[in-house]
């Protein structure tokens, strides 16, 4: 049985969503796990804003990371991602849908 998230866990989540960046962030991994370079070109942001985002998604269990050689390569945990529900999320407390 899946444990229930507590306020606090999801407060911090909801705060880093509280971006549009990061909101864009996690709509583009839900197609498929990307590397910097392509989640820039996909978002217009340069890379050391990116790198920013990228972190406070990670420090939240909203991202992940792989290296790759060099690269560095970024996707949603599988207890994020929501495949059931088509371009969705789950914070464990809620769920977002993106249309």
């Amino acid at each position: 049985m899946k444990k229930k998230a507590t306020a606090p866990t999801c407060a911090s989540k909801l705060k880093a969503l509280s971006d549009p960046t990061r909101l864009t962030v996690l709509e583009a991994l839900m197609a498929r796990p990307k590397n910097v370079g392509e989640l820039m070109a996909q978002l217009g942001v340069e890379q050391s804003l990116l790198s920013h985002h990228l972190a406070i998604l990670r420090d939240a269990g909203l991202v992940e990371s792989s290296r790759e050689g060099k690269t560095m390569i970024y996707q949603l945990p599988e207890n994020v991602s929501d495949s059931t529900a088509g371009k969705a999320i789950n914070l464990g407390c809620c769920k977002i849908s993106f249309d």
